[in-house]
């Protein structure tokens, strides 16, 4: 089974395609494409392995920074690169991060093709053309905008990936099918229900293709996060607080996965919902299903210090002067952003919050 589709982008439009065999395809017809790999993918892909000239990077969430952007612009110059060249990267997040800054400031822009090999990637983060680098203390805070020319999907990289990096990808999915007004929460749990899609390559890609389809119509219509877009940061300003705080012992996924949970309770404490809308429930349920397979969480959860993950909170790159934005869920059981004030009484809420969240995921 396979799918594809195409993503409508100002800059310029892309190719999703979702099937087997993608990449060794790609490799065998350009020979002359510039890759950038997740050094770990060397010892379990041999078409990767005997390729001459790759350009491995440690993806670690410690190294996503400048500087691994300036090592990879290097190499690339080094390996004689053009402004005709084109570039594949084969990775996770972090790959895609590094790939997505270095291929639009190199020579001012090369082409480029994304290959995600986690879970997340799959259903989440290759769509949308958006790199996040970290500097000194602050995730996330540079970044820019270069979708790739294509994204390859093959499902295969599944098989070997550990359950927690699953458990996060469908964290990603989950929230992205939430946000939407329509059906696609509602299709998600259908397609989950009594079924291991990690067993069924057909539900896999099914997975996919509707997290990224679901995505497409948010990108399509709000391509530079000013408007419908910034709903799929829900749980994000939680949970990159939470990663931070816990010194990145959490992983995105799972402390997306948390942060929902720690929105909702938010939502909760300001007298914005109760939380029992329909919908909400069954968020909450499936969540707390998915990281209840997550190994350890409960104590990397009760050894996060309030305080530093409400400093975190307060240096989001999504607030503006004076005010927290946050996407919360309503009565009705759907996303909003809203904005408080940033004064005492919201950060007792987000404190309080942040001291719950070791119970809110039980």
């Amino acid at each position: 089974m396979s799918e594809s589709f195409e993503v409508h982008s100002s800059l310029r439009d892309y190719t999703v395609d979702v099937g087997a065999g993608l990449l060794d395809a790609l490799l065998r017809a350009e020979p002359a494409l510039h890759v950038v790999c997740d050094q770990q993918m060397l010892a379990h892909w041999p078409s990767l392995a005997r390729r001459a000239g790759v350009i491995p990077v440690l993806a670690e969430e410690a190294r996503k920074d400048l500087g691994s952007v300036a090592q990879i612009v290097e190499s690339l110059r080094r390996a004689g690169a053009t402004r005709g060249s084109r570039m594949l990267a084969v990775g996770g997040g972090v790959v895609q991060d590094l790939a997505t800054m270095a291929s639009s400031i190199y020579m001012r822009g090369i082409d480029w093709v994304y290959c995600p090999t986690t879970l997340l990637g799959m259903v989440d983060s290759c769509l949308g053309g958006k790199s996040s680098i970290n500097v000194g203390e602050f995730k996330n805070i540079a970044g820019n905008f270069y979708p790739p020319s294509r994204i390859l999907i093959d499902p295969v990289f599944c098989r070997t990936l550990p359950r927690v990096q699953r458990i996060a990808g469908l964290c990603e999915a989950a929230k992205i099918c939430f946000c939407s007004p329509d059906e696609a929460f509602e299709d998600y749990l259908r397609l989950m229900a009594g079924v291991d899609v990690f067993d069924d390559p057909s539900a896999l890609v099914s997975l996919v293709s509707l997290s990224l389809r679901t995505k497409k119509v948010f990108i399509e219509q709000d391509e530079f996060d000013q408007g419908i877009r910034l709903l799929l940061n829900f749980g994000h300003t939680f949970g990159h607080a939470l990663e931070g705080a816990s010194g990145f012992a959490l992983s995105h996924g799972v402390a997306v996965g948390v942060g929902m949970l720690a929105a909702i309770d938010f939502a909760r404490r300001i007298g914005l919902a109760d939380g029992s809308a329909g919908r909400t429930l069954a968020l909450q349920s499936h969540v707390r299903e998915l990281l209840a397979g997550v190994p350890d969480l409960s104590r990397v959860l009760g050894d996060v210090d309030p305080e530093q993950a409400l400093r975190r909170f307060q240096s989001d790159k999504k607030h503006q002067q004076g005010r927290y934005a946050v996407i919360v869920v309503n009565r009705e059981g759907f996303v909003e952003r809203i904005q408080l004030p940033a004064d005492s009484e919201t950060a007792a809420h987000i404190r309080g919050t942040f001291g719950a969240v070791k119970e809110l995921v039980a």
